[in-house]
């Protein structure tokens, strides 16, 4: 069978767009982002990829400034990296592949918290100068990972990356390892349990494993100890309670989690347990409180609670005890002097006959 070929009848050009960035982020970006965005990818596939923000500025009618508030926004939302020299000048920019959000929104309790809504302006958007608190990425070239791959260390780190990731790492995936180990300066054994704690919540995106690494960096965490005690703290159990008490924008308090702790482990509830819990106090206080979440968990304990059907069975006989306490005292006030006349009842249509005769013979 003779081979097809498929070409176009045309020299005009086209610029690719991600159907994830179409249906997850452009949505919810200002305007003038999305146009700086597009023309970004637009200039990927020009013969010349060099360009200045001046000219960017020029070609939309904005500002440098404003310019540097979209690049910023665009780098929050993962979807490109910006690169910088030892003077803090823009030097690249490196535009990375799009994830679905459901994957970078796992990572927070408050998944919100990083987005932009839609009819937020531009000046509202912080630099990265404002932002940034760890070294920025950079593109490494193929003789910085020739460099890199002669230790046998990182060699080694790359080939076991790629059985826990059950796929040969890209490009991408390897520029991201190198900046983990030299940009963010964690070694080979946090990297690796980094790879083994995302993979075992099932997240294998690499932009998964940066955007944890970033946040592992930022709360000081350089060995695996801590990480596993961040691992630890972080757990699903964690952000059970902050949704059930509606905790957002912040982490919780040493002695918030100490709390989780103690129910996780002194007092050996599951999450769905100690979700239901915080529900309850909501429910009767109006407000959030561990202290009173921990004396109905304690009372639980010592009840021998351990499924959410023998919670539903002692809320059953509070309410049985509470009806039969108000049926006796019901009871009790029915004997009570007051009610020991006999009652009397009243025809009040014949008392009304009996008043009208009565002033009629007057």
């Amino acid at each position: 069978m003779a081979k097809i070929r498929i070409h176009r009848d045309s020299d005009t050009s086209a610029t690719s767009v991600s159907n994830i960035f179409i249906d997850e982020y452009m949505s919810d970006a200002n305007g003038e982002f999305v146009k700086i965005y597009l023309y970004l990818l637009r200039l990927m596939n020009a013969p010349d990829s060099a360009f200045s923000l001046s000219s960017i500025a020029d070609k939309f009618e904005h500002t440098e400034k404003d310019v540097r508030r979209a690049l910023s926004y665009w780098e929050r939302m993962k979807l490109l990296q910006l690169e910088y020299d030892a003077e803090d000048n823009l030097t690249g920019i490196c535009l990375l592949d799009s994830v679905p959000r459901h994957e970078e929104e796992a990572l927070s309790g408050d998944p919100e918290a990083s987005r932009l809504p839609a009819g937020d302006s531009p000046a509202q958007v912080q630099t990265p100068e404002e932002t940034d608190s760890v070294p920025p990425k950079k593109c490494y070239t193929a003789d910085d990972l020739k460099d890199f791959c002669e230790n046998d260390q990182i060699a080694e780190l790359l080939f076991i990356a790629e059985r826990y990731l059950g796929r040969p790492l890209s490009q991408t995936d390897t520029n991201t390892f190198l900046y983990l180990y030299d940009g963010l300066g964690f070694s080979a054994d946090l990297i690796e349990y980094l790879v083994e704690y995302c993979v075992s919540k099932n997240h294998t995106a690499i932009r998964y494993i940066e955007t944890t690494a970033i946040r592992w960096a930022e709360s000081g965490i350089r060995s695996v100890s801590a990480a596993k005690q961040e691992a630890k703290i972080h757990s699903a159990a964690y952000y059970a309670v902050m949704r059930a008490f509606g905790i957002s924008g912040r982490n919780l308090v040493p002695s918030e989690t100490e709390f989780i702790e103690r129910w996780r482990s002194e007092y050996g509830f599951s999450t769905e347990l100690i979700s239901e819990a915080c529900q309850q106090t909501i429910q009767a206080i109006h407000q959030p409180s561990f202290q009173y979440a921990d004396s109905i968990l304690k009372n639980w304990k010592e009840r021998q609670v351990r499924s959410l059907e023998d919670v539903r069975r002692l809320g059953s006989e509070h309410r049985e005890s509470r009806n039969a306490s108000g049926a006796s005292q019901t009871g009790n006030a029915s004997k009570n002097k007051f009610n020991n006349f006999n009652q009397r009842s009243y025809d009040y249509d014949q008392l009304e006959k009996m008043l009208l005769t009565t002033n009629a013979q007057r």
